[in-house]
């Protein structure tokens, strides 16, 4: 790799580091419901797309089961997920969203919708196009390295 690309990626880093900090620290700020990133992404999930298991979500997350089970368990106490028993495999449970789940989504929607808005609201439809193929590329290129 020549020295100029080097030095570009090296700030690349640099600035992703800084603007996934400043993303955490907005969260944490303003985040009156009590629940990660994570937790509001495993919501939207079983929202969109019915009950899953347990594997299912660790794969959408790029978390480990363990990580899935760490997450879904403050998800249960609080009321918003519940663990069922598959719908053809007896042997294996799913999670599956609730009433009270869909009422925390819709909140959280509209606190992730400002803190959107805060970060991301200068950019044009286009440039956040941009941003999000250019993520996706990179995540892309992760997962495909290590198969």
């Amino acid at each position: 790799m020549d020295q100029e690309k080097q030095i570009a990626i090296t700030s690349l880093f640099e600035v992703v580091s800084s603007i996934e900090r400043k993303w955490a620290n907005e969260w944490n700020n303003h985040n009156v419901l009590g629940f990660s990133k994570s937790h509001i992404l495993i919501l939207d999930y079983l929202s969109q797309e019915g009950p899953k298991r347990p594997s299912a979500i660790a794969d959408r997350l790029k978390v480990t089961t363990g990580g899935v089970t760490v997450l879904t368990t403050k998800l249960i106490n609080a009321g918003f997920i519940e663990k069922t028993q598959h719908a053809t495999d007896r042997r294996a449970s799913q999670l599956k969203i609730t009433a009270d789940g869909e009422d925390i989504l819709e909140e959280s929607r509209q606190q992730v919708n400002e803190l959107i808005q805060n970060m991301f609201g200068m950019l044009s439809a286009e440039e956040v196009q941009t941003l999000r193929n250019i993520f996706s590329k990179l995540l892309n290129a992760e997962t495909n390295r290590y198969e």
